[in-house]
């Protein structure tokens, strides 16, 4: 057991202009050692597996605990966090790349901006007026505290937009995550005074209309969100909403 190694293959980048190329490593194996872990003993020595000396991988992380999104890659070609993924549980050479949908800024760190930039165009967010105490809020019933909840847990890693045949830059698709906060906050009681704004956002290029129910995306979601049900209820809301506004011009 002391023998055993794990390799990897990882897509490096030096700059977002660079000419990307693949080096390989060699690690001691490890009980419970996941591909984040792996990465951080390559940068205490930084030697690839034909002994040349090399600089440690860029990656994005932060909890090491599926919580921030940080370190969404592609492992074996799959998109993923690199914090759960067990090396045990993967098929060796283990391949890391970056996801190819987002621009690459170093190595296995991308900018995943744009995500952000969609939630702004949909007002992901609960309104309040000013900073001052606004009392207590509407009540929320355990039955819609219990559909809310999970659609919560997004972690904004991307992960469902990396896996979106439609997600790409002819199609400008928002992606699902953000079509689920918008079924998230339009629940909401005080969320709901945007509704109509987030409902047109999702009208224009790039809207509700690009997705092609795929359902990539509820597949590889690291917090198995119901992602396709949240596009399947934004999707009837655009569409009385569309509706209304023939009848209320």
């Amino acid at each position: 057991m002391a023998n055993k190694t794990v390799i990897f293959k990882i897509k490096r980048q030096a700059t977002p202009d660079a000419k990307p190329v693949w080096e390989e490593f060699e690690l001691p194996w490890k009980p419970g050692m996941n591909v984040i872990s792996s990465l951080m003993d390559i940068a205490l020595n930084p030697t690839t597996r034909d002994g040349k000396k090399t600089t440690p991988i860029t990656y994005d992380s932060n909890c090491l605990e599926e919580i921030c999104g940080s370190c969404a890659m592609l492992i074996n070609g799959k998109a993923r966090m690199a914090c759960s993924a067990l090396v045990d549980n993967l098929e060796q050479p283990i391949k890391l790349e970056p996801f190819s949908k987002f621009p690459v800024v170093r190595d296995l760190a991308v900018d995943r901006s744009v995500l952000f930039e969609n939630l702004k165009a949909v007002k992901a967010w609960v309104p309040i007026d000013g900073t001052y105490d606004l009392g207590s809020g509407p009540r929320v019933s355990a039955e819609e505290q219990e559909v809310a909840y999970p659609l919560s847990n997004c972690i904004s890693c991307c992960c469902c937009m990396e896996a979106c045949p439609q997600f790409n830059e002819n199609t400008g698709f928002v992606g699902a995550a953000a079509i689920s906060q918008v079924r998230l906050f339009n629940a909401h009681p005080t969320g709901k005074m945007l509704k109509t704004e987030r409902l047109h956002a999702l009208m224009g290029d790039g809207g509700i209309q690009e997705c092609g129910y795929a359902q990539n995306c509820v597949e590889v979601c690291p917090k198995e969100i119901p992602l396709t049900k949240s596009i399947s209820t934004v999707a009837g809301q655009v569409m009385k909403q569309a509706i209304k506004d023939i009848f209320t011009r």
